[in-house]
């Protein structure tokens, strides 16, 4: 299937592409196998390739010369049917503590949606969520898949400072904040592990195409891992 893009300088170093301005699962197989070409046939002068919901940014070395001769090239990698390496998408994991000492918004959720906490809980762990892309923080993954029932404005006012591991919902969508930061999600509950460790070898574990899985846990189970540490699940996404 080949997706409808438009191409456009961004910056004086970069190409945006972007598809369909929308959350969908189809476009993010298209995005990310676009990504995957564009890496596979990478050349000198492109430093960076950058996912976003519904676009790519390509990053070069220097200032583009001819918008319409990188596009041509670009173009011919997307359309090309070379082989490629197999990619594996993982299913995480992710231990949740829903406990309103940390679910600082469950109430107001409640109320405005007219839906009692438990359901809130049960509704948000159920589902399994597609990560679209890493922003705005390194390692805040912006998940698709979140119950209707549980979709909430984002606050008017933000919060000036949002604990490292919150569990959140803003609008359409959920997501944990990797490191303590302001922030204007509906924190639900919070995780004990940690999304971005800048001394790792992969500093996030999770990538575009994976997907996450929230377990509840009690407060002891978490106050135990956030003290002892607890090991991060994963399985194959078929």
């Amino acid at each position: 299937m080949s997706f409808k893009k438009t191409y456009k300088l961004f910056g004086r170093s970069a190409i945006l592409i972007t598809w369909e301005a929308k959350i969908d699962s189809d476009i993010l197989k298209d995005i990310t196998l676009f990504k995957q070409k564009i890496i596979e046939n990478i050349s000198d002068k492109i430093v960076d390739v950058i996912i976003g919901y519904h676009s790519i940014a390509v990053k070069y070395n220097e200032d583009i010369n001819s918008l319409v001769d990188e596009i041509q090239g670009l173009e011919i990698i997307y359309k090309s049917s070379i082989n490629l390496k197999q990619v594996e998408n993982f299913i995480w994991e992710i231990p949740v503590c829903y406990d309103e000492v940390f679910g600082f918004d469950l109430q107001t959720i409640s109320e405005r949606n007219k839906i009692e906490i438990s359901e809130i809980i049960k509704l948000h762990a159920q589902q399994i969520y597609t990560v679209y892309f890493i922003g705005f923080l390194p390692g805040f993954l912006y998940l698709g898949g979140l119950n209707k029932q549980l979709h909430m404005p984002r606050k008017e006012t933000p919060r000036l400072k949002v604990a490292c591991g919150s569990v959140a919902i803003g609008a359409q969508q959920t997501g944990v904040y990797p490191a303590e930061s302001a922030g204007g999600w509906n924190i639900i509950g919070k995780t004990p592990v940690s999304f971005f460790d800048v001394h790792k070898e992969n500093p996030c574990f999770a990538k575009a195409g994976d997907c996450i899985r929230f377990m509840p846990i009690s407060k002891e189970t978490f106050y135990h891992f956030e003290e002892k540490g607890c090991v991060l699940k994963k399985n194959i996404l078929r």
